[in-house]
């Protein structure tokens, strides 16, 4: 079978326009049932899978999402890679509201969290590598479609992926900045290594929502979140219609 390409939205993207759906997976799998059924269907004339990660609606908090089960289903549908959009603050001084980011490195601040496959009655202990834990391709194929729809992007930066649901401290994102995070969210983790664990080429696309927590003038307000999302996602959905293209192309 060819490739077939998912994408996995987050906070403000629960619904990707112009999918002409298909059909509604609901998948079983062995870690439980995933954030939502999994939609079929075509974006511009391509194959396409679509997984909302908190829900549909938005219901879902990041420490709560079942990651394995998401990835597994969409490894069961056949998906060979998967572009994750994201919802991060801005740390370092170019990472400011309203830029996208194309990220190329991942910390983990997470606990608790199921975050592999490999568990239980096994024959064998698994390790895989994860020096790299964005494929390249993948992360060049969202930089040309960003360059082809003129949208800004920023090509790199380490994505600094903290429990949740609360927001980071002042202090939490000055340790993070030292330890070289540029960004920070919620759900980066255990997602990318759990895509690596199945053999899904994997990528993100981030929308800066916010300056991280003592980054900016005051405390973060919803309402300058949402604001942010709602201009960021309007460009986020251009490059991945052009993404889709390129990928099929």
């Amino acid at each position: 079978m060819s490739d077939t390409l998912a994408i996995i939205g987050g906070t403000g993207l629960t619904q990707l326009p112009g999918l002409t759906i298909s059909k509604a997976h609901d998948v079983q799998t062995p870690f439980g049932s995933p954030s939502a059924p999994i939609l079929e269907g075509e974006l511009d004339g391509h194959r396409v899978l679509f997984l909302a990660r908190h829900g549909h609606p938005h219901r879902i908090p990041p420490h709560q999402v079942n990651y394995r089960a998401n990835l597994w289903a969409l490894q069961n549908l056949y998906a060979t890679d998967v572009i994750a959009v994201t919802a991060v603050g801005g740390i370092t001084h170019n990472m400011a509201a309203r830029k996208l980011v194309v990220p190329i490195q991942i910390i983990d601040y997470t606990y608790g969290r199921d975050n592999t496959i490999f568990e239980g009655e096994l024959s064998q202990v698994t390790h895989v590598d994860f020096s790299y834990p964005y494929t390249e391709s993948l992360r060049q194929l969202l930089l040309k479609a960003a360059k082809q729809v003129d949208e800004p992007v920023i090509n790199g930066g380490v994505y600094g992926a903290t429990q949740g649901p609360r927001l980071e401290t002042a202090a939490e994102i000055f340790r993070m900045e030292q330890d070289g995070c540029d960004v920070v969210g919620m759900t980066g983790m255990p997602e990318t290594v759990l895509a690596r664990e199945l053999k899904l080429r994997y990528a993100a696309l981030s929308v800066i929502v916010n300056p991280a927590a003592g980054k900016g003038e005051g405390v973060i307000t919803i309402k300058e979140i949402e604001e942010n999302l709602d201009d960021g996602m309007e460009r986020v959905k251009r490059i991945l219609h052009t993404a889709v293209d390129q990928f099929y192309g």
